[in-house]
């Protein structure tokens, strides 16, 4: 039966959260891709074998105010050099899509402002999307960013979590898929996504009750003219089927449902202690 990551335990100190597979191998890195996924609190982790395109690896710590260099420090492997590829998805709502052919390399902090004023503590980076003809522009902690440069180099990456939640949802539609709302709730967060032909709407709210999460689900649906009785939702994240939040989405929207993991890649058993529709933004770090 599975259980939610905060009731887990682990020998790891600060770990939330640890399964591994008995194959994976800390001494042969080279072996695996790092993904990781950070928020201001905590750290998820997921490792993959490339040449089996399975998931091995999947553990959350909680980040202290040393961040990502103290966690390390506790870490087998966290710190080590030597991963096939490693890429860190950042949260936060200071974000901003924008059309592939009006961006222009230099011209992200002015992007940015438009939405987001970036603070002194933060750096501000952009990641592109060939396949949907967009650009991200994003804030990121600039000691996550620093980090990221300085342990792992040239095979680091940094994203924002809707760049790895847009190609996760891009991969597991397929061509043919009918316009829809997806939800990823997170810490705090609520990220809604629509998709059709082309990506309609993409951005994260402020959430802190399961009135927000309904309040924004609603207002989004009728802004794009989605019936909450005949359209389906899509639900990934932090929630357990019997919370509060899915519950009253249950009210309000008539065909809601859990999402699946991201398909076309392999998962080591050891993850069958989690909810399958955990942890899809950190699993779609595979297809960015």
């Amino acid at each position: 039966m599975p259980v939610s990551a905060t009731s887990l335990s682990s020998a790891s100190a600060g770990a939330q959260l640890r399964l591994r597979d008995e194959t994976f191998d800390p001494a042969n890195l080279g072996a695996y891709n790092l993904y990781l996924l950070a928020s201001p609190t905590r750290l998820q982790l997921a490792a993959v074998d490339v040449e089996r395109h399975k998931f091995v690896l999947l553990e959350e710590h909680a980040l202290t105010a040393g961040g990502l260099a103290a966690l390390e420090l506790q870490h087998d492997c966290l710190g080590q050099r030597g991963w096939n590829a490693v890429r860190l998805a950042v949260t936060g709502r200071g974000f901003t899509l924008l059309p592939a052919p009006l961006f222009r390399p230099g011209d992200e902090e002015a992007a940015l402002r438009l939405h987001h004023a970036p603070s002194a503590a933060e750096t501000v980076r952009h990641t592109t999307h060939p396949g949907l003809e967009l650009v991200n522009v994003f804030a990121a902690d600039a000691r996550q960013a620093d980090w990221l440069a300085a342990t792992h180099g040239a095979s680091g990456r940094l994203l924002h979590h809707t760049s790895a939640l847009l190609a996760g949802l891009v991969h597991q539609r397929g061509a043919a898929a009918p316009r829809r709302l997806y939800l990823n709730p997170g810490p705090q967060e609520l990220t809604l996504v629509v998709l059709g032909q082309h990506l309609e709407y993409c951005n994260v709210f402020s959430c802190t009750t399961a009135e927000d999460v309904v309040y924004y689900t609603i207002l989004v649906m009728q802004e794009l003219h989605l019936d909450p009785d005949q359209d389906e939702v899509t639900v990934w994240g932090e929630l357990m089927p019997d919370s509060a939040i899915f519950s009253l989405l249950r009210t309000y929207v008539r065909n809601v449902r859990f999402g699946p993991r991201p398909g076309n890649v392999q998962y080591s058993y050891r993850l069958n202690d989690v909810f399958e529709y955990r942890y899809f933004d950190l699993f779609s770090l595979h297809f960015c």
